[in-house]
Order: structure tokens, then sequence, then C-alpha cells
């Protein structure tokens, strides 16, 4: 097979860059578990040694792991990635996500966003965000609305976590918990059984107390979520005044949910 001299990778008939190429990497072994070195490089059409460089940024990021020559995907119930690599991870999906979230929040209102990545799409998605109050645990979120003006920028206070450049803790819930929001969005790391799970027990607490503290709770769910396990539950997915999901989300999920009592809204895209 003959590379591309750039050695990225061709995908429909465009040179790949590193970011989108490691997302695909990541979700490959998502799907199959585990796969040697050279799976991959036959996969994607690139060298073994970028592949080699590709997982050791994914490694130091807590998605995969070598072992026994193969590249297997961490226990996603027990490990999330980092936040500035998740950030742009299917980030058409949560661009869908954040434009339908955003144009149900009327101008002046008050929202809090927990550390989810999609809570920045939701920030660069929102109109009039100069009017509107935004609450929130992540560093990323608060950069976001910050460098886009928003009219009251509220961050919750607590201990930092550097993987996910957010504040958690007693202290974080604590202070959720003497505030009152119009809206709180957030997400999940997995779904089982209508439910909604993370594996981390701190981030689990700053999510519950958002969501008690807030008249209208969204849940953004990407569809590669519906394969993925996590340790905490912090919510079911009736419990949500919305649950908006992509259109990458196969129909049969969507109904599944609606049989269970789940008001369900189809992303349809940006405007």
């Amino acid at each position: 097979m003959r590379l591309p001299a750039s050695d990225e990778g061709i995908v429909a008939g465009q040179v790949e860059g590193p970011q989108a190429r490691r997302a695909r990497i990541a979700e490959y072994i998502m799907r199959r578990g585990a796969v040697s070195v050279e799976d991959l490089a036959a996969h994607l059409g690139v060298s073994t040694m970028t592949v080699y460089r590709d997982v050791a940024r994914l490694e130091e990021a807590g998605m995969l792991q070598r072992h026994h020559g193969k590249v297997a995907a961490k226990a996603s119930g027990l490990h999330e990635a980092s936040a500035r690599f998740r950030l742009e991870q299917n980030h058409e999906a949560k661009q869908e996500l954040a434009s339908c979230a955003a144009a149900m929040v009327p101008s002046g209102s008050s929202i809090m966003l927990d550390d989810s990545t999609s809570g920045v799409w939701v920030v660069r998605a929102l109109w009039e965000i100069e009017t509107m109050s935004i609450v929130t645990n992540s560093l990323l979120v608060a950069d976001e609305a910050e460098r886009l003006g928003a009219g009251n920028l509220i961050i919750v206070g607590g201990v930092y976590q550097g993987w996910a450049e957010s504040l958690v803790g007693p202290s974080a819930v604590a202070m959720i918990g003497q505030m009152y929001a119009n809206y709180a969005m957030v997400s999940a790391s997995g779904i089982s059984d209508w439910s909604c799970y993370h594996p981390y027990e701190d981030i689990v607490a700053v999510k519950r107390a958002m969501l008690d503290a807030a008249d209208t709770t969204f849940l953004l769910l990407d569809h590669t979520k519906f394969a993925r396990k996590a340790l905490f539950c912090f919510a079911s997915m009736a419990e949500f005044s919305a649950v908006i999901v992509d259109r990458g989300t196969p129909e049969e999920t969507v109904e599944g949910m609606r049989a269970e009592g789940v008001e369900v809204v189809v992303a349809t895209g940006t405007p």
C-alpha cells in the first residue's frame, strides 16, 4: 500500500489530520475491544510508526492501553478521557445537540453547565449570551463564556481536577445547592437501563446538584454514549425535561426511550 507523503491517512479522498485520525482510532478500538497495531495501520492506511505515536497520545489521554501486543480501550466504567481530547470528539454531533438546546433557551435565562464538553458547544451556540447568566464548574466552559461576553459568569469553586479542567467536591456541591437556575444542561459518559452513568463519583455529585437546582433540565447525548457503560448512576433519563440526541442515534433507541416515558428531542442540525 502506498502511503500519502504526510503519512496522515486518507478519508474520502482527503488528507486526514492527527486529531481526526486519533478519534477514529479510539472509536475503532472501542467497537472491537482490542486490536493489533498492524490492524490499525491497515485500517487507517498509515504506517505502524504513526499508529504507535497516536496510541501513545491516546494512552496519555486515558483512552487506551497496550497489553500483550494489543491496543485495548480502557474500561469506560472506570476511566474518562481528558476534557481537551473529548472536546473535538464527535464535534459535529455535539454541535447539533448544542444548537438544538440553545434554541430552547430564551434571552435573559440562567443556565448551569457541567464539565461535559458539550457545554462548550452550548455556549458557542447561545444567542444573546450577553443577557444570560452562566453557572459552571468547567474552566473550559468558563473560558468560552468569558470570551463570548456572557452577561454574568459564575464559576463554582472546589477541588481542581486537571484531566477534566473542572472543580468538584463538597464545596462545589454546596455552592450549587445555594443557587437556582432556569436551566441545567449535562451529559453522561454512558447509558444503561435508560439511566445515566459516569466513571467518577465526585463528578456525579456535581451533576446531581445541578439537576436539583434547576427548573428545566436537558440531557445532551451523542449516539456513541449508548454503546458505553460507566460506574456511578446520577439520574434516570425520564427525570429530564428533555433528552436531546443527534441524528446518528438509531430509531429503535429513540423509540425505546419514548416507551420508557422519556421526552426525546432529535436534533436536526445547525441552523
